[in-house]
């Protein structure tokens, strides 16, 4: 046990003092993550921070994600859970070299998001320094994440061409112009009598062609 550890342990008041100032430096940091890691990314770094010791460090690790419901082509609902930015961990942590070392070196970590520094000498792009989110942004992430209505999202969009598969319109073919994923229903512009009109549909009235 190091020196600062016995001094933490006999006196706990001092240790709750010192966690207290360690949370108001602290800062977010994004970390740009290999496509499909992040979980993978976040559970290995938890695990790295307590063997590494650097949890004094090392605050908080975030994938902020929201709510989503997903219409599927019969109708049904699908609830899940989206990340707000793929590709990205959010670190709340006080930046030094070891706490450093410990994120930049965690399998499928690409880097710290920041501003690039030229190299002085030789070849190459030098190294980023890694730069926090501004407050502003940290608050907008998180309250995109915690948005109560869940995001619908459907497989069409306007432009795709449909095909009728039920109702007083079976079997006519048209281009949708319109899609209202809270109302489980879009428009497409069907050729009527040789002419363009809009129909509302309900999403499990169609098909999309390829």
């Amino acid at each position: 046990m190091s020196l600062e550890e016995e001094r933490l342990t006999e006196d706990p008041d001092l240790g709750a003092e010192n966690a207290a100032e360690n949370a108001k430096k602290a800062r977010w940091y994004a970390v740009q993550v290999a496509s499909g890691c992040e979980k993978r990314v976040k559970t290995n770094l938890e695990q790295r921070i307590h063997t590494l010791d650097v949890a004094d460090r090392i605050l908080q690790v975030q994938i902020p994600q929201s709510a989503t419901v997903k219409v599927r082509k019969d109708g049904s609902r699908q609830h899940g859970e989206e990340k707000v930015f793929p590709g990205y961990v959010l670190i709340r942590m006080i930046m030094d070299d070891d706490a450093w070392q410990v994120v930049k070196n965690t399998p499928h970590v690409i880097n710290f998001v920041g501003a690039e520094q030229k190299r002085h000498y030789g070849r190459g792009r030098g190294h980023v320094k890694p730069l926090p989110l501004s407050p502003s942004e940290v608050e907008r992430i998180f309250k995109q994440a915690q948005i109560q209505e869940p995001v619908v999202k459907i497989d069409m969009e306007v432009g795709d061409r449909v095909l009728v598969l039920s109702g007083p319109f079976k079997d006519f073919e048209g281009d949708v112009i319109e899609v209202s994923p809270e109302r489980g229903k879009l428009k497409a512009l069907l050729s009527i009598f040789g002419r363009d009109t809009p129909v509302e549909l309900e999403f499990n009235q169609v098909e999309k062609q390829s």
